[in-house]
């Protein structure tokens, strides 16, 4: 048998080295960025879920009773009032107009109370 006298073998460089590790670590961190914005995104939309249709209609409703409450009470004490003390004034009509008022201040504080709610709601997000 022919022996050649072993040769120092040494591996040759190959052309396409193995990415740095520096690289790495920034495809890394793009990958755990997405993965992070995927998981924020569907934690907030878990969190929205019982903001339903039926919700909106239901706020609609509340709002809608708490002017009309305070509307058709003012009515009928200004129309009890003119009924037992009558007047050069119509109380029914100035009780009416305060109730309204009254009513849709009530409104107001429930839809800024509801988006103050969902506003804080998007900064915690």
């Amino acid at each position: 048998m022919n022996h050649k006298p072993e040769e120092n073998i040494t591996p040759e460089k190959s052309h396409s080295e193995p990415p740095k590790p520096e690289k790495d670590k920034s495809n890394n961190d793009k990958f755990s960025q997405q993965v992070e914005d995927m998981a924020t995104r569907k934690l907030k939309a878990q969190r929205h879920i019982n903001k339903t249709v039926w919700t909106g209609f239901g706020m609609m409703g509340l709002i809608g009773w708490s002017v009309v409450i305070p509307t058709v009470l003012g009515a009928v004490l200004g129309m009890w009032l003119d009924k037992h003390y009558p007047g050069e004034h119509s109380r029914t009509l100035m009780l009416l107009i305060s109730g309204l008022c009254l009513g849709c201040f009530n409104a107001w504080h429930w839809v800024d109370k509801e988006d103050k709610e969902i506003h804080r709601g998007d900064e915690l997000d």
